[in-house]
This record gives structure tokens, C-alpha cells and sequence, in this order.
């Protein structure tokens, strides 16, 4: 499947698809989302995303890397632990976020809550999503090259996680100024770094496929990233903001919703995968 790295011919096209795909597609119905009846259904995104992004890293991503790097387990795992501690230290800095906190979304704090935390940063944020974007497409890249359904899988745990940080984003340009139309229409054109990023990384991965393992593994790090330190402490806060006398729908419907991301990346393998 993977003798001398050499992807399918149609690899490109579908790189280059599913890019496109994963940030418009999650881009609109975020759109869609925020400005109708359908933001109930953030808090349910949120948690399937934790379990999807976790399934697709972990029974995924992981063991693909693994595959891909032969009998050199600790170079693989040394790899996820440096992911995970250098996209803290990317936090740290600023250079990537992820906020899923928002307006209307039912949660206790004051009209102006995003407006107050962005300020006049509605660019800045345009510009720290398009940098997400293109990393976000060389990820995808790494994924297809490795195999077509890793990078399909990867594609739409990209497109489930982005809903919830899409609506963010939404609603921070809506407070910074930005009309609609032009929310959306800005959000798309960021989106669009990650056709560069997939066009990117396929090109450079073809040149050095020996770092096509660990690139991989760097997408499994990125996605339990995102998980552990973002979405998960994202759901305490719902569920602490909706307790009320000890009846918290929250205790069993999390896990639950968590538990069917875990499995749609499961049974994806099993049935569409073939082992």
C-alpha cells in the first residue's frame, strides 16, 4: 500500500477536494447554524468532535504511523509527546487558538462577550485562521498520502471539530464590525489556506517522504490537542452552566455524544476500511 510512498495519481485531486471540502462545508453550515434555530445543536457538535477527534488519532492516525515508521515505535511516540508540548507552546504565543465560546449559545456572560475579548482583533483572528487553514490542509496531505481513506477520515474529523470554531469565529467578526455577508465571506476566504496547505504538502512530502510518518503522528497530536485541551474543558463549562438541583442532562448526554465520535471512527474502519 505504501512501497516508496508513491500515492495514487489521483491523490492530488482528492487532497486538494477534500481541503476544500472540510473548511467551506464546516464554514457554511456554521453559518447556517449561528443564525437560526440550529445553535442548540453546538454543545452536541462539540462533544461527538471530542470523540471524533480522539478515534480518528488514536485508531487511526496512530497506528497508520506506526505502520509507516516499521519497528521505530519510540521515534513515533517521542514525536506525538514533542506535538502535543509544541502546540501548547503555539498557544502560549498566540499562534493557535481555537474558541468555542459564543454568543447566543445559551451560557451565562453579558451581551458583548466577544466583542470585549476580540476587540478590534476580528483581522487578527482572519489571519490566525487562515494560518490554521493551510496547517490544517498539509495535515490532510500527510493523511492521503499515506492512505486514501486515513485522508478522508482526517478530512472529516477536520470538518466536525471546525463547526463549533467556525460559530466562534462568526459571531467575534459580527461583533467586530463585520457585516455578515462579509463574515462569511472573509471566514471563506481563509478557508481557503488549506488548498494551499494540502497543495503544499503534497509537493513537500513527495520530496522528503521519510518525514511522512511523523507528519501523520503530528496530525494524531494535533487532534488530541484539540480534544483534551480545548473541547473537553469546553463541555465541564456547559455542564457546570447548566446544572440546576442536580438534574444535569450533561452527566450521561456528553458521554454518550463523546462515545458515538469514538465510534463513527471505529465502524468507519471496520466497514469501509476492511480490518
Amino acid at each position: 500500500m505504501l512501497e516508496g510512498f508513491a500515492p495514487p495519481p489521483m491523490t492530488l485531486l482528492y487532497i486538494l477536494l477534500a481541503s476544500l471540502a472540510a473548511t467551506s462545508l464546516s464554514i457554511l453550515l456554521a453559518a447556517v447554524v449561528s443564525l437560526g434555530p440550529l445553535s442548540k445543536m453546538v454543545d452536541r457538535m462539540v462533544s461527538f468532535s471530542a470523540g471524533m477527534l480522539m478515534g480518528t488519532a488514536l485508531l487511526h492516525l496512530l497506528p497508520e504511523s506506526l505502520h509507516l515508521a516499521g519497528a521505530d515505535v519510540h521515534a513515533v511516540t517521542a514525536t506525538m509527546l514533542a506535538g502535543l508540548i509544541g502546540f501548547f507552546a503555539l498557544e502560549r504565543f498566540s499562534l493557535f487558538r481555537h474558541d468555542h465560546h459564543h454568543e447566543l449559545d445559551g451560557h451565562a456572560h453579558p451581551h458583548g462577550h466577544d466583542a470585549h475579548a476580540a476587540g478590534k482583533g476580528g483581522s487578527t483572528l482572519l489571519v490566525g485562521s487562515a494560518i490554521h487553514a493551510l496547517a490544517d490542509g498539509v495535515l490532510i496531505a500527510a493523511a492521503f498520502r499515506a492512505d486514501t481513506f486515513l485522508g478522508l477520515m482526517t478530512a472529516a474529523a477536520i470538518a466536525t471539530h471546525e463547526v463549533p470554531q467556525q460559530i466562534g469565529n462568526f459571531f467575534v467578526l459580527l461583533n467586530s464590525g463585520f457585516s455578515k455577508a462579509r463574515a462569511l465571506a472573509y471566514n471563506l476566504l481563509t478557508g481557503m489556506g488549506a488548498v494551499v496547505g494540502g497543495l503544499l504538502g503534497y509537493f513537500a512530502l513527495a520530496e522528503a517522504g521519510g518525514w511522512l510518518p511523523y507528519v501523520v503522528v503530528v496530525a494524531a497530536s494535533n487532534f488530541i490537542y484539540i480534544a483534551l485541551s480545548d473541547l473537553i474543558p469546553q463541555l465541564h463549562a456547559q455542564a457546570d452552566s447548566h446544572h440546576h438541583g442536580g438534574q444535569n442532562r450533561a452527566v450521561w448526554q456528553q458521554p454518550a455524544l463523546m462515545l458515538s465520535g469514538v465510534a463513527t471512527a471505529a465502524l468507519a474502519t471496520r466497514f469501509l476500511h476492511g480490518h
